[in-house]
């Protein structure tokens, strides 16, 4: 078994799902013990200046530069937490030289992974498969991109004779809730730019996002007895139907893609008396995106209007904000990413990312952070999987990056 497959698994077996109930840092025990893991093996690789931050939970390292070329220092990204999916006793199952058909993930349970149902699983003939037992999901995202930057690491400290700039290494914690980036420390991470490697196929790549946020609705009814309720009853429960009624039928996330934005309904609860929507907004033109948020304000302006009181309030949260507004100041970052690529005959497939990264967030910071593939797929549940060989190339891909960074330095 390779390192780079031997540390996966292992790594993948830690439970780190975070928990957005929790108002610890990191939200759950596991985030720390298994940073706490790869502190030991940075030290046990030779990388310097190791700290875990007890207060944001982000575990940082350096990687010196071998070269007194002023080349601008690069960082790497990679999050510690895994999505809001069982992670309870992961067993991953390896399927040396894959061989294209239906995937028994669990015989017992009776749970299959077909072609039929995931034709992309054929591309990956001959593949070292590496896939869930059909009850968890497998963690991938993001410890695949935990473990190809430390091989990305490993093959430079073991071939001195490649000259480099300064790395800086973060692996932070909560990045499926939306939380980590926000607790981020860029002033002590001196990257002119860095990327987060969290995208999904190889030659995914993203340096633009959504722009996000959140609409809490609140609405006051009044109940009273329905035998007698003619001209006092104020139903919130219908109310809150009006809201959603009044939004654009075609503009939801099941019917729009690329560069088009939504309104997502989340959460519609309550009762007579008292009803809570709360949705999410994104788009990643920011004028649109104001439209939007405008949009729903004006509609619960109109609505308490028509009302004996104000009984409707919204309010608005931004989330993340478009990285692409920053990134497109400088497209370095973008450049040498797609140079590495194309070096190692990897087609660059470069699309607006209907999400958000710990970059967008990070970008905002000064650090114009995009994103780069881990190589698996299916993220966020039972049908997770990545092969070895996509994990290589994009721990190969990683040098590239940090060779290339050199090279455009010297011209």
């Amino acid at each position: 078994m390779s390192r780079l497959l031997e540390r996966f698994i292992r790594y993948v077996k830690v439970n780190t799902r975070s928990d957005a109930a929790s108002q610890t840092v990191p939200t759950t025990r596991g985030q720390v013990e298994f940073a706490r893991i790869i502190e030991k093996e940075l030290a046990e690789i030779g990388l310097s200046e190791i700290h875990y931050n007890e207060k944001n939970g982000f575990l940082t390292a350096t990687l010196p530069a071998t070269t007194r070329e002023d080349v601008p220092v690069i960082g790497f990204i990679a999050h510690l937490d895994t999505a809001d999916y069982n992670a309870d006793n992961i067993q991953p199952k390896v399927f040396p030289n894959y061989d294209g058909q239906d995937v028994v993930l669990n015989e017992k349970l009776g749970i299959n992974m077909t072609t039929e149902e995931f034709p992309n699983l054929k591309e990956y003939t001959g593949q070292t498969l590496i896939t869930t037992d059909g009850t968890t999901l497998l963690g991938a995202d993001d410890k695949a991109g935990i473990v190809e930057i430390l091989d990305a690491v490993e093959y430079l400290l073991a071939h001195p004779e490649i000259p480099h700039g300064e790395v800086l290494l973060a692996f932070g914690p909560d990045e499926e809730i939306g939380r980590g980036a926000d607790r981020f420390d860029a002033e002590n991470f001196p990257a002119k730019f860095a990327y987060t490697i969290d995208s999904g196929r190889v030659g995914c790549f993203e340096y633009e996002t959504f722009n996000a946020a959140q609409a809490v609705i609140k609405i006051e009814g009044t109940s009273v007895h329905p035998g007698t309720a003619y001209g006092v009853m104020i139903n919130a429960i219908k109310l809150g139907e009006k809201i959603d009624a009044q939004l654009p039928k075609e503009e939801v996330p099941e019917k729009t893609r690329g560069y088009e934005g939504f309104y997502l309904l989340t959460k519609f609860i309550g009762s007579l008396d008292h009803t809570e929507l709360t949705y999410i907004i994104r788009d990643h033109d920011k004028e649109l995106f104001q439209n939007r948020k405008n949009t729903l304000a004006e509609i619960v302006s109109k609505l308490n209007a028509t009302l004996d009181k104000e009984r409707v309030t919204i309010e608005f949260l931004d989330q993340y904000y478009n990285m692409g507004e920053i990134i497109e100041k400088d497209m370095t970052p973008v450049e040498l990413a797609v140079k590495a690529m194309e070096n190692l005959n990897i087609k660059p497939d470069i699309q607006p990312f209907r999400g958000g990264t710990d970059g967008s967030k990070i970008s905002f910071m000064g650090i114009p952070t995009p994103n780069l593939f881990t190589g698996g797929e299916n993220f966020h549940g039972q049908y997770e999987f990545i092969t070895l060989e996509s994990m290589e190339l994009t721990a190969k891909t990683i040098v590239e990056i940090i060779k290339e960074n050199l090279a455009k330095s010297k011209v």
